[in-house]
């Protein structure tokens, strides 16, 4: 069995009181968050960090302290099943405008219940869950 690592985020903007979630739509078809395997040397941050640009092209971000989400998953690629684990952080866009790279066909800012709607997969629609719940503990743009 294969195994793999990647990182991705939660990426939110502040749309008057409320965040709006980026979601990126993936020519395989689903819906979710930037994110991309580790590469060779990188920390969690690092790969993040260039996932989000590489995806987005929006470089300024700040890390929300204190959210991490880990999600596994089992999936078939050809014959060999992979084991994959994503870790997920909490992480607000200060600026830039979204280009999505080749990977994807579209992508979208939504209020927490659109975006929740629109997520493809429920290991990604917990992780959006937990970080409004964190969010609206820590007063993060919440009234």
């Amino acid at each position: 069995m294969v195994k793999e690592k990647s990182v991705g985020c939660a990426l939110f903007r502040i749309g008057g009181n409320v965040p709006e979630f980026l979601l990126l739509h993936y020519k395989a078809g689903h819906w979710g968050f930037p994110k991309g395997h580790v590469e060779q040397g990188e920390t969690e941050e690092q790969t993040m960090r260039r996932e989000v640009c590489e995806e987005t092209t929006i470089e300024q971000i700040k890390i929300i302290p204190g959210f991490r989400q880990e999600t596994k998953y089992f999936f078939r690629r050809g014959n060999e099943t992979v084991f994959k684990e994503v870790s997920f952080y909490l992480v607000e866009a200060l600026g830039g405008n979204v280009k999505i790279s080749h990977e994807h066909k579209g992508f979208e800012w939504l209020s927490f219940e659109k975006a929740l709607e629109r997520l493809t997969f429920e290991n990604t629609k917990n992780v959006l869950e937990k970080a409004r719940g964190f969010m609206q503990s820590n007063k993060i743009c919440y009234a």
